[in-house]
């Protein structure tokens, strides 16, 4: 009998007897079995989220022949999660506290649709414990863990002394009730310097303090104490070890309620901006299969301590130093990253949860769970990375993804033509790859990352590729400082701009210009004219078209001479170059693609057109050309002087001036919100303010001015 079996609840076994013939003998033979007695999914059930998470658990819900329902807010409508469900429901208006945080309605719709079971997916009510005790009173299954684990887990303080007590190690230091100057001050001496001062009811980094001095301890102490009430009406706080070189080292477990629980290995997540992650990779480099072990029995130690069920994540910080790693916090719900475990598992987390939802087994246990290979996420947002990756919102005009296939899987809620809103994150889409070792997934990722394209807001793909290619992150020396600590090669100046690609830029453009024309002249009936046929003939002479770009502050002038052999002849002048390319071969091969033949290099490339910008995706990169317009369009747009500007869409949330108030340099003016962030815009001048462009509540597009101030000798423009 298997060891499961052993463990497992008696009331979900069944006895089976039957019959046999010895082989040999060939005397009947008397035998039984035991196998576990599984439970029916359910019929239908209700994804409480959105955008891709939403859509990757209705496709294992398909998968296995179950309905699903979706619920929107007003800015979803047309959304990708509505289309895929069997069944949508509106819930409200955009903001996520008025539609997908609000309970009473989801229940609603769950009872209105029939739906058994409901789930939450990550972010939102996923980690609320009050709405998975409300299910269990309104009899619908929470596809998640029970809210007592999640009330345990939530309290930074009280989950570490339920650590220490299941013997799961913990960050050294002092978590206790004592907040007297001399006592912390002593403890600080015995954890060893450097230590980190944390408020208690801490989060967003405020109240932290990092000492690395004693003769510096009493003073930061002051600080976070101000700090932390200011931000959260308590000054209590703890004092740690403060690790220098960390890494975000996180172990996926799954518990049944039949008293089964495992780890599917371990995620490596150090690589980090604004302390959310950006690149994921399973398995963590690095580790030999005793620590691996160590950290995976660990986390099922902190899930059993807390009679845990489902899907969760036992995230441990590892000192890079000497390997030894401390519990940080429990994740009580599954993770963005989870398709990398999937990916070195060959499983199916959601399923797994279903399966546990509905009271069945583990689909495997321990000694079933091996790992297969490297994988890798990278998450692709909505954001600019050269701004300090403030997030970004608008429509995705043109999206052009890597083939999926075995070793490339992409996780999104959106296509083309959708609109990344300013209500919720910023995330587009997940890129998840596979190879058999980390060379090769690293390889499959950087060449996904090269076919990835999008046109109509910023996004850090390129920044990802820069990233993936990094001589360090290639050697698997990966930490939380990382981005900081080799920023000056991750932000490195554009490549000198390519000839080739602006030949490719103005072919195209002169080829649609040309195609627009002879339709033009077909739908007047004039197509049997020569000058419908031969647009580009001209008699003793040849036909040349003169186009201007600009790149930033470099002006660009191209030359596209017609010859009579259906070739170009393009002609490149930047400011210190002139590039000839001759007998160039171009046509164009859909609506933003053209195929060239430079140089004996023939290529397929993406030229896409939005208003005054030409987007061109070469072998380099994605390249941004600005189509100057004609002065008599842009008079009357001269910025006020001493202007303030949205440093991206966003919502008002606060206006803290009005016309005629003196300001002073650094004066908090606007607050602005976006993608779940407040951003406070403060004065650059001691000044009078003249004018305020915008009220609390409007919602405004990137680059506008906010403020205007009164013109001075020190801020004339």
């Amino acid at each position: 009998m298997s060891a499961f079996l052993l463990s497992a609840n008696r009331a979900a076994l069944r006895m089976r007897w039957g019959t046999s013939v010895h082989p040999v003998s060939m005397k009947p033979l008397r035998w039984y079995s035991t196998e576990i007695e599984r439970k029916p999914l359910f019929d239908k059930i209700l994804i409480a989220n959105r955008g891709e998470i939403a859509c990757r658990i209705m496709r294992t819900a398909k998968k296995l022949g179950i309905k699903t329902v979706a619920v929107f807010s007003d800015a979803d409508r047309n959304a990708l999660h509505v289309k895929m469900a069997d069944e949508s429901y509106n819930i409200g208006p955009a903001a996520s506290a008025e539609s997908y945080l609000k309970i009473d309605k989801i229940i609603e719709v769950a009872r209105k649709s029939g739906a058994q079971a409901i789930h939450p997916g990550y972010g939102f009510l996923s980690e609320n414990a009050a709405f998975a005790d409300r299910l269990a009173k309104e009899n619908i299954t929470f596809i998640g863990p029970p809210g007592h684990a999640m009330t345990a887990m939530g309290s930074k303080s009280e989950s570490k002394f339920i650590m220490q007590a299941a013997k799961v190690p913990v960050v050294p230091g002092y978590h206790g009730a004592n907040q007297d100057d001399a006592f912390l001050r002593a403890e600080a001496e015995k954890i060893g310097y450097p230590v980190l001062i944390k408020a208690v009811k801490g989060g967003g980094g405020k109240g932290m303090r990092i000492v690395e001095r004693p003769e510096d301890f009493d003073l930061m102490l002051e600080s976070s104490r101000r700090e932390a009430m200011k931000s959260f009406s308590d000054d209590k706080v703890l004092v740690e070890k403060y690790l220098v070189t960390p890494r975000h080292v996180e172990v996926q477990v799954f518990a049944d309620t039949l008293g089964n629980a495992v780890y599917l290995f371990e995620r490596d997540c150090s690589v980090q901006r604004r302390h959310q992650k950006i690149l994921e990779e399973a398995p963590a480099p690095g580790l030999s299969e005793e620590l691996r072990r160590d950290l995976g029995e660990k986390a099922v130690a902190a899930a059993k301590a807390v009679n845990y069920v489902g899907a969760g994540t036992v995230e441990f910080i590892m000192d890079n130093t000497d390997q030894k790693f401390y519990f940080m916090e429990m994740n009580t719900r599954l993770q963005v990253e989870h398709p990398i475990t999937e990916m070195i598992t060959n499983t199916d987390l959601v399923q797994w949860q279903l399966e546990v939802a509905a009271g069945n087994r583990l689909p495997k246990l321990q000694d079933e769970l091996k790992m297969d290979g490297w994988s890798f996420e990278a998450r692709i947002y909505a954001e600019n990375p050269s701004n300090n990756f403030l997030p970004d919102v608008g429509p995705l005009l043109h999206v052009r993804t890597p083939e999926a296939s075995e070793s490339v899987r992409l996780e999104t809620g959106f296509v083309q033509g959708d609109e990344i809103s300013v209500h919720y994150d910023p995330m587009i889409a997940k890129l998840v790859v596979h190879g058999e070792n980390r060379t090769a997934a690293l390889r499959i990722l950087r060449k996904a990352l090269s076919e990835y394209e999008v046109v109509g807001l910023n996004t850090n793909i390129e920044f990802l590729k820069t990233l993936a290619s990094h001589p360090a992150f290639i050697a698997g020396e990966v930490e939380t400082g990382f981005i900081k600590k080799y920023e000056d090669t991750m932000f490195k100046p554009a490549p000198p701009l390519d000839p080739a690609a602006v030949a490719q830029a103005s072919l195209s453009l002169v080829l649609r210009d040309l195609e627009a024309s002879k339709q033009a002249a077909i739908l007047a009936k004039d197509g049997a004219s020569p000058f419908t046929a031969l647009p580009g003939l001209r008699l003793n002479q040849t036909s040349e078209q003169q186009l201007a770009f600009k790149l930033e502050d470099q002006d660009v002038k191209v030359g596209v001479e017609f010859n009579h052999d259906g070739t170009f002849n393009v002609r490149v002048q930047t400011p210190n170059k002139v590039t000839l390319f001759e007998k160039v071969m171009a046509k164009l091969a859909g609506e933003s693609s053209i195929i060239s033949e430079i140089e004996n290099h023939r290529c397929k490339t993406s030229v896409v057109l939005e208003g005054d910008q030409v987007h061109v995706f070469s072998e380099d990169g994605k390249v941004t050309l600005d189509i100057p317009q004609p002065k008599y369009l842009t008079v009357g747009k001269e910025e006020k002087a001493g202007s303030l500007r949205t440093p991206m869409p966003c919502k008002i949330s606060q206006v803290m001036c009005k016309p005629g108030d003196k300001v002073i340099k650094g004066q908090a003016l606007v607050i602005l919100e976006a993608m779940k962030m407040e951003h406070i815009i403060k004065s650059p001048i001691d000044g009078v303010v003249s004018d305020v462009f915008f009220n609390i509540g409007d919602m405004v597009a990137e680059n506008k001015s906010l403020i205007a101030f009164k013109e001075t000798e020190e801020n004339k423009a």
